[in-house]
């Protein structure tokens, strides 16, 4: 990934502007660091079948953290959770101040299509990574999550319906990253399976999450933790064990799925897939 983290700086938002701080802020969350999960994906089927287009790939991978850190960004907005700490740093309406953290988000969100749109494929698959993009990332996807999420705040969901929350606000983006790659390659016979896996493999991600969330400091997570207490996160409603249990059960199907994947595909994502598989159990 050190390659892609060199694009990402040598492709930072630039900013024409008499904002005395504009250009700084975009740049904060993206120079922040975090775990780029969503683009080793995205890179671990592009390297599976052809490597040759890893470079052009890192367009798309780009697209997807730039999607993802505006996320994040809006979410810890005072409006949202009103968290003071990301990847280890104050959040931008911090730092900076909350119009800041809402533009900002905005102009990220947006710059990942300009991203895509720049991207050396031919146009039916940009026009193929924008739409799988857009339809996870915006109205029917994450930020329908997040709609959700925020509306039933302190409304207790049943089980069914939070993990439709968490499908939309945190699954379909990871599984778009798995499709996307499989689009650049031209491996589109597997990239509804490899959606369908992501799909498992982001609510065993935001189960994980919520575990952690109440098992780990604010600094070992990088983030503010026990901050989930009025939200329908899997172990406020499940409680620690059964959560525990659901993870389990989950990452033990994902394990066995992996197995049915050819031997290409196994060898670039299996060792990174293991280790989130079983953060919880860490």
């Amino acid at each position: 990934m050190q390659n892609f983290e060199q694009f990402l700086l040598n492709n930072l938002p630039q900013s024409q502007s008499i904002h005395p701080t504009y250009e700084s802020a975009l740049h904060n969350m993206l120079k922040a660091g975090g775990k780029r999960f969503r683009p080793a994906l995205l890179l671990g089927v592009v390297k599976a079948y052809n490597p040759l287009l890893i470079e052009s790939a890192y367009h798309g991978a780009y697209a997807i953290e730039l999607l993802h850190t505006y996320s994040l960004i809006h979410d810890d907005l005072p409006a949202m959770d009103n968290s003071p700490l990301r990847r280890g740093h104050p959040t931008l309406h911090v730092s900076y101040d909350e119009v800041t953290a809402i533009l900002v988000g905005d102009a990220l969100n947006t710059y990942a299509f300009e991203i895509l749109s720049e991207a050396p494929f031919s146009d039916e698959t940009k026009v193929k990574l924008i739409k799988e993009l857009s339809s996870n990332g915006g109205l029917n996807g994450m930020v329908l999550g997040q709609a959700i999420d925020c509306y039933f705040e302190n409304k207790p969901l049943e089980i069914e319906d939070i993990k439709i929350l968490h499908t939309n606000k945190t699954a379909k983006l990871i599984a778009a990253s798995l499709k996307m790659g499989a689009i650049i390659v031209a491996q589109e016979n597997i990239a509804n399976e490899l959606y369908n896996f992501g799909i498992k493999l982001g609510l065993l991600f935001q189960i994980q999450d919520d575990i952690l969330d109440v098992t780990q400091s604010t600094q070992e997570a990088g983030k503010l933790t026990n901050n989930d207490e009025d939200k329908n996160s899997f172990v406020t409603i499940l409680g620690l064990d059964k959560a525990m249990s659901e993870a389990n059960l989950l990452a033990d199907e994902l394990i066995n799925e992996m197995q049915s994947f050819d031997e290409s595909l196994q060898r670039e994502l299996s060792s990174m897939l293991i280790t989130y598989i079983n953060r919880h159990k860490n």
